[in-house]
């Protein structure tokens, strides 16, 4: 009967008891954050609960393991298992908890400083998103290694390890060059201040919004929602152009063909009243001038300003359509048209064109033809 009630007792006991340390923890957190809405860190850390039980659990069991008296003959695979359980579990758990406390200085930060300077916010969002993840590898990694160190076979193979570590290190790092150069470039992309997360980019010819970016890629979410997946090793290799950089404020060029005869100045007071009326327009610039000219028409470049890439685009659109609209409705000779008239050439050598038969006629015989009339 020993045998049967001390099992249950232990495991039951530490189970019951698991449980009641999380849902009390929990609770705590929930009042906490209940107080305190200007944080997120209380509803963050309640995200750990799982992880946070699996410790507690493991630790229990760990600990009263022998108690038990159960599974007498797998005594080492058992306390093995519950060891791993252990590792896995705190590795978790310090994660979940990094992650929350670097997202809530995150959101105090982005808080404060969103009105005043939005580029700085992205740029700390970037760099909070990749230290995040570096935290987040370099506790994987020490938690696999903590594992694999349980089994005597690797504590063993330790010395050796050692010995060689030197020689598997050039080895490794020829075979992911092209890895190790994505994560140092990675690096120096989030405290280079080179792109951040919400920067308007223009790459390869296509134009997008950074959406996300790691160690080793980055990813642009273009105006048709593609989204474009790129080495992060890309942009500090090659040029491109990051329209957010410094200030969002950006100037934009509209053209149109017209007529030689269009109305240039009833032109720039329209573009006047339609930008008062756009409310993409941020006002700091308004300008219509004749760029070029060809035998047939005139190029006229209208020159806008908006807050970002956004609202500049919205500008030129608008402001291409309805100028449009209002010369083909007010002012339709001024649209560009070809000229189907047949050419009259200029006199030459003392010839004229006849226009009966296109032959050249001498002006003296013109003369004699028609002789001017005698005063009377």
């Amino acid at each position: 009967m020993d045998d049967v009630l001390r099992p249950l007792i232990v495991v039951g006991g530490s189970v019951v008891l698991t449980l009641l340390l999380g849902w009390a923890t929990d609770r705590l957190l929930r009042k906490a954050d209940e107080r305190h809405h200007e944080t997120p860190l209380w509803g963050l850390l309640r995200r750990a609960r799982v992880p946070y039980q699996l410790l507690l659990i493991a630790v229990l069991l760990r600990a009263s393991y022998d108690e038990t008296r159960l599974l007498t003959s797998h005594d080492v695979a058992v306390g093995r298992t519950l060891t791993l359980v252990l590792i896995g579990s705190a590795a978790w758990l310090a994660i979940r908890i990094a992650a929350a406390v670097v997202e809530t200085s995150y959101t105090r930060y982005a808080t404060n400083h969103r009105e005043r300077d939005p580029a700085r916010v992205r740029r700390v969002r970037t760099q909070v998103t990749l230290i995040r993840r570096v935290v987040s590898a370099v506790v994987g990694v020490v938690a696999v290694a903590a594992m694999l160190l349980t089994f005597p076979a690797m504590r063993a193979a330790g010395a050796s390890l050692l010995a060689s570590a030197g020689i598997l290190g050039i080895v490794a790092g020829v075979a992911a060059q092209s890895t190790l150069s994505n994560m140092f470039a990675g690096l120096q992309i989030a405290f280079g201040d080179m792109v951040r997360i919400g920067d308007t980019v223009v790459v390869d010819g296509e134009w997008g919004t950074v959406e996300e970016i790691t160690l080793t890629f980055l990813t642009v979410r273009t105006w048709d929602e593609r989204r474009i997946t790129m080495p992060v090793s890309y942009f500090t290799s090659k040029p491109f152009e990051n329209w957010s950089r410094g200030t969002p404020q950006m100037t934009g060029t509209v053209f149109w063909h017209v007529d030689h005869s269009a109305p240039l100045d009833a032109m720039r007071a329209k573009l006047r009243d339609i930008l008062r009326e756009c409310p993409a327009w941020d006002g700091r610039a308004c300008n219509l001038t004749v760029t070029d000219s060809t035998p047939s028409t005139l190029e006229v470049r209208a020159l806008v300003t908006a807050k970002d890439a956004d609202d500049i685009w919205t500008v030129r659109v608008e402001v291409r359509e309805r100028m449009m609209r209002f010369l083909a409705d007010e002012h339709p000779y001024a649209l560009p048209r070809v000229n189907t008239a047949d050419a009259v050439p200029p006199p030459r050598d003392g010839l004229e064109i006849a226009p009966s038969d296109g032959m050249p006629v001498p002006a003296a015989r013109r003369a004699h033809a028609h002789p001017p009339r005698q005063p009377r």
